[in-house]
C-alpha cells in the first residue's frame, strides 16, 4: 500500500527525516513513535504531501506520488486537534469529504449515517460541533475522515487531548474499528501505550531515522539500542562485557541469554529481573524510594557503585525505603542491547 523509499527533508542544515525508509502492508497498522523532533510529524506530512521531499519519494499502491496534490493522494488525515468546522453540525462535517467528492445526496446521507453508528454516535447528526465531548469530537473527525474510503487514514496524536481513562477506552474501540473495515493506518504518537494497543508494528525514531521497527511484543521484549529502551522506559542499562553465559558489569556479573552478543556492549536488565532478597546474598543496595504503580510497587536501589537500579515488586514484599536487600539477576530478563561499547567504557 505505503512505500517510502529514501524519504530526506532538511530544515536549513538539520535533517528532519535522514533517507528513510519504510513499507506499510494493506490492511495494516503502523504507529511511530519517538520523543518531540524525532521526525515522526515531518514523516506524515510527507506521505500526506503537506511537506515536499529534499530526496527519495513516495509511493502508494506502487504510483510515485511526487508532484500529486494532497486531496489526489486518496489519504485520510485526523489530527491531534480534530480540525472540525464550527459552522457545521455533525452530519456537515462527516459529509465533508463526501460532498467535495461529488458524492450524490441519499448516498452522502447514508455514508453519514452508517460512520456515525460506527463510531458510537447514532443519531447525531444535526448536533453543533460545540455540544461535544472532547471524546465525541475525536469520533467525528475520525468518522469525517473515513467518509471518502481512504486507501490510507494516517493519524496524528489522534487521541492527545483526552484524559487518559477515554484514551485508554477509544484506542481499544479504533482497533477493533479498523480490523472490521480493513483499514490502512499510519499514525504517529510520543505515547507508547496507545501505539502498543493499537498497531500491528511499531516503529521508533531518532534524529530522522528509523531506530527500530517490528511488532509491539518484538520492540517490548527486545529493544535494539539503549536508546529505544530508555525511550520505552527501561533505566537499567550499563555498559558490560559479555563472555560466554554472563556480562561482567558495575553492578557485578549479570546472566545474559544464551545466544547473545559476545565482547563489550550495554545490557538491559528489566525491573522484573531484578530479585530481591537477604542482603547477605547478592549485591548489596539500598532501598532509595518506593513508587506506587497499581500493580505492582516499583522500588529504586542505590548500590555501593554504578547508577541505581528498578526493580518490581508485589504490594505485599515491597521493602520499606532504607531497607539493604541483596541483589540477583534473572536472565530471562536480560537483554544484550545492539549498541557496543568501548572497553575503556565498562567499568
Amino acid at each position: 500500500m505505503l512505500h517510502i523509499e529514501d524519504a530526506t527533508v532538511r530544515f536549513g542544515q538539520r535533517p528532519a527525516l535522514d533517507s528513510v525508509g519504510l513499507r506499510v502492508a494493506d490492511h495494516e497498522i503502523v504507529c511511530v513513535l519517538g520523543p518531540s523532533g524525532s521526525g515522526k510529524s515531518t514523516l506524515l506530512r510527507a506521505v500526506a504531501g503537506l511537506q515536499a521531499l529534499d530526496g527519495g519519494r513516495v509511493l502508494l499502491g506502487g504510483a510515485d506520488q511526487t508532484g500529486v496534490p494532497v486531496h489526489r493522494r486518496g489519504v485520510g488525515l485526523m489530527f491531534q486537534d480534530h480540525q472540525l468546522f464550527p459552522q457545521r453540525d455533525v452530519g456537515g462535517n462527516v459529509a465533508f469529504g463526501l460532498r467535495m467528492h461529488g458524492v450524490e445526496r441519499a448516498e452522502r446521507d447514508e455514508r453519514v449515517r452508517e460512520l456515525l453508528e460506527l463510531v458510537g454516535l447514532p443519531g447525531a447528526t444535526g448536533r453543533a460541533v460545540a455540544s461535544l465531548s472532547g471524546g465525541e469530537q475525536q469520533r467525528v473527525a475520525l468518522a469525517r475522515a473515513l467518509a471518502p474510503r481512504p486507501r490510507l487514514l494516517m493519524l496524528d496524536e489522534p487521541l492527545g487531548q483526552l484524559d487518559r481513562g477515554l484514551r485508554e477506552r477509544l484506542v481499544v474501540e479504533l482497533r477493533g474499528l479498523f480490523a472490521r473495515l480493513g483499514t490502512t493506518v499510519l499514525a504517529v504518537t510520543h505515547d507508547q501505550g496507545e501505539a502498543f494497543a493499537l498497531a500491528d508494528r511499531v516503529v521508533v525514531m531518532r534524529d530522522g531515522r528509523i531506530a527500530q521497527s517490528g511488532t509491539p511484543l518484538e520492540v517490548w521484549q527486545r529493544p535494539v539500542s539503549a536508546f529505544v529502551a530508555r525511550f520505552l522506559g527501561f533505566d537499567n542499562v550499563v555498559p558490560g562485557t559479555v563472555s560466554g553465559a554472563a556480562a561482567d558489569t558495575v553492578w557485578g556479573r549479570i546472566p545474559v541469554p544464551h545466544g547473545s552478543p559476545q565482547g563489550a556492549r550495554e545490557i538491559l536488565v528489566r525491573p522484573g529481573g531484578v530479585r530481591l532478597a537477604a542482603p547477605a546474598d547478592g549485591l548489596v543496595c539500598t532501598v532509595e524510594a518506593r513508587t506506587f504503580r497499581g500493580t505492582h510497587v516499583a522500588v529504586l536501589l542505590r548500590p555501593a557503585q554504578g547508577p541505581p537500579l528498578e526493580a518490581e515488586c508485589p504490594l505485599r514484599d515491597a521493602p520499606e525505603a532504607g531497607t539493604e536487600v541483596g541483589v540477583s539477576f534473572a536472565a530471562e530478563d536480560v537483554v544484550v542491547l545492539a549498541d557496543q561499547v568501548l572497553a575503556d567504557d565498562v567499568k
